[in-house]
This record gives C-alpha cells, structure tokens and sequence, in this order.
C-alpha cells in the first residue's frame, strides 16, 4: 500500500513550530493533537495538511475555552518523530532538525504556539518606548537551541532566559525584536497569528527611532 512520505518545505515547518508548542503526539503511533485558543490556527493547519477532521470545543482549567482538533497520520507522526517532536515533548524536546532555510516559518510557528509579545513606556525616559518578543518553553535545552538558532539566523542577541511560573521564557528587547519580525514575516503571503502579529508590528511602528518601511 502507497505510504504518504512528507519533506520540509515553508508550509509543513510552519505546522511543525505549532506542534513544538502547542501539539502533542499520542502515544499509539499515529494520532497527532493540536490545541489552541485561536481557531485561526487550527485551519492553517488544516488547509497546509488538508486534512478536515472535526474541531472540537474544549473548556479547560480556569474554564478557559480551547478548539481541539485531532486526526491519525502515520507517515506525518513519523516525520514530527524524526525531527525532533516527541510525545511528552513539553519537557523532553531538545531542537528540531529544521533547515536552515526554513527556520523562520517553524520560529513563526512555534511563536504563534507558545510566543507571546508585550510593551509599555519607561517612566525614567518619557520618549522610551520598551517593548519584547518572547519565546516559552518547559525544556530549558530546547529554549538553549532555539536562543542559538536566532542567534545565528536572525543576528539577535543572546537575550535573556529566565525562569517562568510554570516554564522559562527566551526574552528578546526593542533591537532583537526588530529583527525577530523582520525574519519571521519576510514573505508577505505566509500563515500567521494576526493578533501576535499586528501587535508587534503595532509596538515597532509606534518607536520613533524604528519605522516599519
């Protein structure tokens, strides 16, 4: 029987930055999971794979509201598996074997995942606006590749990795953060979380000294 086999290209790296955060793999071999708060992912994800399976609505801890959306693919499972995501993966991922060339799709997916961006003004400097990209994971080896990664991709910084409530955080300022969007949104026509989107955009646009051409 004819096997579906799946290779790297910008779409499917876009898929596997959303399960190196927010997906999971099922222990069976074949049931892949991806939950998220933002229905707009789930059909990215849908139309990359074209795969229709039913969203389910669920209500979580603290009565938050999630689409659930679940489907078997072998040969996709055992491509996440080969590249780095792995059941239980929230403590246990260490890098994914992304290449290069396709690394700012998967960081643009993990970011719409498990990213998340915030500013305000500094009230010693009444003209400063601060701002910050950040990246969150539970394996601190992950976040350690993933710092090196931008590093050597993007032209960040090494920015700074501090321990979160529940997991640690990869924190890029103002500088970095103009760079992170540059290399995550380079192609116009790509898949993309609005909302994250237009807010880091919206924090770069309003420095004075950081004008978006």
């Amino acid at each position: 029987m004819y096997k579906r086999t799946y290779e790297w290209n910008p779409g499917l790296a876009y898929v596997v930055g959303l399960f190196a955060s927010d997906g999971c793999l099922a222990n069976n071999g074949r049931h892949l999971i991806l939950t998220s708060k933002d229905y707009e992912l789930i059909e990215y994800t849908q139309g990359i794979l074209e795969t229709y399976t039913k969203v389910r609505l669920k209500t979580g801890q603290f009565d938050t509201q999630a689409y659930h959306f679940q489907f078997s693919n072998v040969a996709l499972y055992d491509f996440m598996l080969e590249s780095g995501v792995t059941p239980a993966k929230s403590k246990t991922i260490n890098s994914v074997s992304v290449p290069d060339e396709l690394y700012a799709d998967f960081l643009r997916g993990y970011f719409d995942g498990d990213g998340t961006v915030y500013g305000y003004r500094d009230i010693r400097w009444p003209n400063s606006y601060m701002y910050y990209c950040e990246f969150i994971s539970a394996s601190p080896k992950f976040l350690l590749w993933l710092q090196s990664m931008n590093q050597r991709l993007a032209g960040v910084s090494p920015g700074s990795i501090r321990s979160g409530t529940r997991a640690q955080v990869l924190s890029y300022a103002k500088r970095d953060s103009r760079k992170l969007f540059a290399t995550m949104y380079a192609g116009r026509d790509t898949p993309r979380l609005l909302r994250k989107y237009t807010k880091l955009r919206d924090f770069i646009e309003s420095d004075p000294y950081a004008r978006i051409a």
